[in-house]
Formats: structure tokens, C-alpha cells, sequence
């Protein structure tokens, strides 16, 4: 099994320290001393998620979404009269991620941290997070057991559980007739979330009458897909279903349609850069999305025309996590007039709303700490339609529809292995 640790380039360490609404660059080694002044009039954060390997390109949007809300809340006047300084650095894999949230926290004096994409980083940070009892809000981590056996009081998710995908696209998959009675042929991510994804759609597979008869494990340094296209074709299967992450996705897709192969794509998993990497030409099927930047209400507007604006592109998903929680952390202080951690873990716990740039406010279960709200499938749109090379996806309806249960796709508290309160 790859091991994310092997994944990781010795002297890439990164960090980025935001001060006010300029971004201000500064780069250091993991060992290297640092200057920490105590400054009763900034509020210091922290920020770790993968800017190298195959989750690298997912980070970069990530970093440039926290950035953004760090500007703006600063521009406006900060948080309780006090500026957010964020401190943010690549998190490389599980180990080197849990020594730098301890440092965040211990030396830095962070009051709390947000971020993360790889399951099992974010798994070590919250270990770190929760014996030091400060918040950490992971803003792209889908494993269900971050939600279930391993849930945390100071851990918040931001980001939609593998269940919630699953089920988002599942309606889509039904009325397109590719799940009941339809064999199914696998390809998934060899690490903890993708092995997590695969248990899900197992799991929703067996109870909609669908046969997911053969599943590849796919190393995440893999960029050749020929072993397993091959395999596909040999099996001729009704869908072909992929649990990848990152840049695996991209690769696949191109590859996939080099090879000419028309059995019907559906995705587990997505992130809109992979799409965009695939390009128009040669990306197809039916995906789960968290969020698009094609989205029509008046706060997703604002934020995609700023991001633009800042960074000369549209916002990826990832962007819209990391500056999400960047703006519902400021939120909450400002709330509860504080930057104490239990101050800050109850009001999320509340019931709280946040406007998380969709039809319908979102607002954290009280007893698993994941965000409730809407979802989407996502598949190519016509070429005669797209105005640009950003815009090459079609958003269906939200799921849940308007008056449905935002709870209805999310895992019970029945079913979870987790209960905070």
C-alpha cells in the first residue's frame, strides 16, 4: 500500500504569513526557529494542507480561498478589533502534519487551525487538536470515520462526508438507470479515504440492487492507467465507478477517453480542478459536487467574482471550503465576543447558521460536527454552451430539494459510531 509519507519532497516546506489585506510570503524549513511576539491586536490562525503531491493542486486553490477571506475580513476591520494573521504551511503527510499543528499551536499559539484534504492528515491533526483542545475546522477531508469511530469535539467539517457524496449523485445515477441491476467496476484511491469511499458505495450499491463485482486499488503516485483501463474493458461492465482523488482523476479521465472506452463514468468522489485538468474534450459521466462556482445566489456571486479578481481564475471547490471556514471561524468569534475554544465549540454546536454560499444556510450537527447543507451532481456541459475554458460543467438541482431535510443524505445518528452531544 502507498504510504503518504512517501510522497513527501524533503525541503518544499512551506509557509505563508498574512498580515492585513497584503499577502506577505515568507518560506521556512519544518526545523527552522522562528520569531513569535505576543500581539494583543492580532488574532493568529493556522492553515496546513497538502501544496505537494497528488493533492498539491487541491491545496494551492485551498490556500488561495483562505487567503481571500483573510484579506477581506481584515480590509473590513478584522474580528473584535484585532487583524487575522494566518500562518499556513503545506501539511506533506500525516506525520509531518501532526508535528506542525503541534508547533501551530504550542509555539505559534494559533487559536485554532483549519484545512487539510488527505483523510489521514487530517485524522493526526485532529489527535493534536483535540488533546490540546483547540478547534481545527478540516475543509476537505470526506471520510466518514473522521465522522464516526474518530470524530472529535474540536473538530469540525466543513466538507461533505463520502456518504453525503454518494447520496447526492445516487439520484442522479437512478434516473439515468445505471444503478439497479447494473454491474459496477471500481477504481479506487489506495489510502484512507479512498478505501473509506469504497466501503460507502459498497454499501449504497448493495442496498439499491447495483453489483459492484470488481474494484482496483490505485496507488496514489500512479499516472499510468493503461493495467487498469485494460481490465475495465476485459470486465465490460455496465458503469465504471471512481473512488480516486486528486490528480488520479484527472489522468483517468484523459486516459479513459484515449482508449475509446463508452461504458458510462460515475464518480464516488470530485473536485472541479480535476475536470478542468481533463479538459473538455475528454471529460464525461456523473459526479458528486460540493459546490460550483456557477452557483446563482448573490453571496456565491461576490466570492467568485472577488476570487477572480485576486487571482485571475475562477474558484475550484477546494477555495470555497478553505474560505468558508476561514469566514464562519470569524463568524463564530465575533459571535460569542471571543477567542476561547470552548466559547467558540458551543456556538458551533448551537445550531448557528452561516451563509456557505448556496440557496439554503448551512448549519453543524450538534453530535458529529458536519455541516449541513446542499449538494450536487455535476457532468459536462455542451460544448455550444460554454463560454470559456472554466466553464465546462453542467450543475444539476440541489440535493436535497427546497423543503427536504438538509440531514435526509448525511449519515444517522443511528447508523454513526460518533456522539458528542
Amino acid at each position: 500500500m502507498f504510504n503518504e509519507k512517501d510522497s513527501a519532497k524533503p525541503g518544499l516546506t512551506r509557509r505563508t504569513i498574512l498580515k492585513g489585506s497584503a499577502g506577505v510570503a515568507a518560506l521556512a524549513t519544518l526545523g527552522a526557529p522562528a520569531i513569535v511576539r505576543a500581539q494583543s491586536d492580532v488574532i493568529r490562525i493556522g492553515h496546513l494542507t497538502p501544496r505537494t503531491g497528488f493533492l498539491g493542486p487541491l491545496g494551492e486553490y485551498g490556500v488561495m480561498g483562505v487567503t481571500l477571506a483573510t484579506e477581506e475580513i481584515n480590509a473590513a476591520g478584522g474580528v473584535l478589533g484585532r487583524r487575522i494573521e494566518l500562518l499556513a504551511e503545506d501539511s506533506v503527510n500525516p506525520s509531518t502534519a501532526s508535528t506542525k499543528a503541534d508547533r501551530m499551536i504550542g509555539r505559534d499559539r494559533v487559536i485554532a487551525i483549519l484545512g487539510e484534504i488527505s483523510s489521514a492528515s487530517g485524522l493526526a491533526i485532529s489527535q493534536v487538536a483535540g488533546r490540546e483542545k483547540v478547534p481545527f475546522i478540516q475543509t476537505g477531508c470526506n471520510s466518514d470515520e473522521l465522522r464516526g469511530k474518530s470524530c472529535n469535539r474540536y473538530m469540525f467539517h466543513i466538507e461533505g462526508a463520502n456518504t453525503m457524496y454518494i447520496n447526492a449523485v445516487g439520484d442522479s445515477l437512478k434516473r439515468e438507470n445505471m444503478v439497479e441491476g447494473k454491474t459496477w467496476f471500481g477504481l479506487t484511491a489506495d489510502y484512507a479515504y479512498g478505501h473509506d469511499l469504497l466501503e460507502v458505495c459498497r454499501n449504497y450499491a448493495r442496498k439499491n440492487g447495483a453489483d459492484l463485482g470488481q474494484n482496483e486499488l490505485v496507488p496514489t503516485d500512479s499516472t499510468d492507467f493503461s493495467p487498469f483501463i485494460l481490465k475495465i474493458r476485459r470486465a465490460r461492465p455496465d458503469v465504471v465507478v471512481s473512488n480516486l482523488a486528486g490528480n488520479q482523476i484527472t489522468n483517468f479521465i484523459k486516459q479513459y477517453k484515449e482508449y475509446g472506452l463508452d461504458y458510462p463514468l460515475a464518480g464516488g468522489g470530485f473536485d472541479t480542478a480535476a475536470a478542468w485538468g481533463a479538459g473538455p474534450a475528454a471529460f464525461a459521466g456523473i459526479w458528486p459536487a460540493i459546490w460550483h462556482h456557477s452557483l446563482d445566489t448573490p453571496s456565491a456571486k461576490a466570492f467568485t467574482e472577488a476570487f477572480t479578481r485576486r487571482w485571475g481564475k475562477p474558484p475550484e471547490n477546494q477555495a470555497w471550503g478553505d474560505y468558508l471556514g476561514m469566514k464562519i471561524l470569524a463568524q463564530a468569534i465575533a459571535e460569542t465576543g471571543s477567542t476561547d475554544a470552548d466559547g467558540i465549540v458551543r456556538h458551533l454546536e448551537s445550531g448557528a447558521k452561516f451563509d456557505v454560499l448556496k440557496g439554503r444556510e448551512g448549519y453543524f450537527r450538534s453530535w458529529d460536527h458536519q455541516l449541513m447543507n446542499e449538494m450536487y451532481s455535476i457532468r459536462p456541459k455542451p460544448a455550444d454552451r460554454q463560454a470559456d475554458q472554466w466553464d465546462m460543467l453542467l450543475l444539476g438541482d440541489p440535493v436535497p430539494g427546497p423543503g427536504e431535510d438538509l440531514e435526509s443524505i448525511a449519515t444517522t445518528r443511528a447508523d454513526s459510531a460518533c456522539n458528542l452531544g
